[in-house]
């Protein structure tokens, strides 16, 4: 890519793991944009043979990175903003097809809001034109992270503050993810857009959701909504969000009802002969704590807002588990 008249700053980050099937579409949606990004880069990330990227797979102007080692989502963009020379970072999925104009939503949103740093795609479910597979990234106050509207008919969509951006399509100033520390590389997968979301709001960034900018999203590409990978990081990375990141009063005020829930779904997932494997991420969980509240220490000596105002911005509703419901703030309410 190059600086012309139709060229955006931003840089395109796409971790690619075992994506031999949907790279393509994605990179050629990239192609077809009306306002072009400055650069694009793609990191192969120790896919196993027969299923990685290679140069012959890159169009003209995206760059390619490879590792011998999957690095996992985490680590894998931040070694892809690492490389970046633009002033915003869009991270991507391999398996996310940006529409024409996602690039040139995200410029008009930009210059509409000047002082957001974050801000998140919609994301429709590829091939269902009226389904959602999510807008925001909304954070329940049993501890439990979800997207909004997934797997939901498609309604008018709202504009306005959310809990954080996912990070299957979201915008960040580099600036401001160079200040995060990037995400958690030890997450390594799962929650970890959550945690960088988190702990942006713990410094009084909020999170814009765009409903213009709008992405189709196959999900769960490269591992499976009920795998191996996906339960266990997904169970120990919720544990080490919630404990990183909830402040003040509101930890101990919600401490019981997360236990509750984390209990409640373990057993629930003997129904799917998953038992044995939430009870290894528990155990990790646990016994990373350590690094963990660490983290936390330096994390609540730094922060800037109080925790009533980040218990405003959480879902309360039990239901809202279940509905998938969406809690968009207008930009402006700061709360208290």
């Amino acid at each position: 890519m190059s600086d012309t008249a139709d060229t955006i700053d931003i840089t395109v980050l796409i971790v690619a793991y075992k994506s031999v099937g949907t790279l393509t579409a994605c990179l050629a949606a990239l192609q077809a944009q009306t306002r072009a990004p400055r650069e694009v880069l793609v990191l192969e990330n120790g896919s196993p043979e027969g299923q990685r990227v290679g140069p012959a797979d890159m169009p003209s102007g995206v760059r390619l990175i490879e590792s011998e080692k999957n690095l996992g989502f985490a680590g894998g963009n931040n070694l892809l903003a690492k490389a970046a020379g633009s002033t915003w970072l869009a991270l991507l999925n391999p398996d996310a097809y940006a529409r024409p104009d996602w690039i040139e939503q995200f410029e008009a949103a930009r210059r509409k809001y000047p002082e957001i740093a974050l801000f998140g795609s919609t994301q429709f479910a590829a091939g269902k034109t009226d389904v959602l597979d999510g807008t925001g990234d909304c954070y329940h106050a049993l501890g439990l992270a979800y997207r909004s509207g997934y797997g939901r008919r498609a309604g008018p969509l709202a504009e306005g503050e959310v809990f954080a951006a996912c990070g299957a399509a979201m915008f960040i100033r580099r600036d401001v993810f160079e200040a995060l520390g990037g995400f958690d590389e030890r997450f390594f997968c799962y929650n970890e857009d959550v945690d960088l979301g988190y702990r942006a709001r713990l410094n009084g960034l909020p999170t814009v959701q765009l409903a213009a900018a709008i992405v189709d999203h196959v999900g769960y590409g490269s591992s499976g909504r009920r795998s191996e990978i996906a339960t266990y990081y997904g169970v120990r990375n919720r544990l080490w969000v919630f404990l990183k990141n909830t402040p003040g009063w509101l930890f101990w005020l919600l401490l019981p009802g997360h236990v509750a829930v984390t209990f409640a779904l373990w057993l629930s997932s003997f129904r799917f002969g998953q038992g044995a494997l939430f009870a290894r991420a528990i155990r990790d969980a646990v016994s990373g704590r350590a690094d963990i509240l660490a983290s936390r220490r330096e994390i609540q000596a730094n922060r800037r807002v109080s925790p009533m105002r980040v218990a405003r911005m959480m879902n309360w509703n039990p239901a809202d588990l279940f509905t998938r419901r969406a809690k968009v703030r207008p930009i402006d309410d700061q709360g208290a």
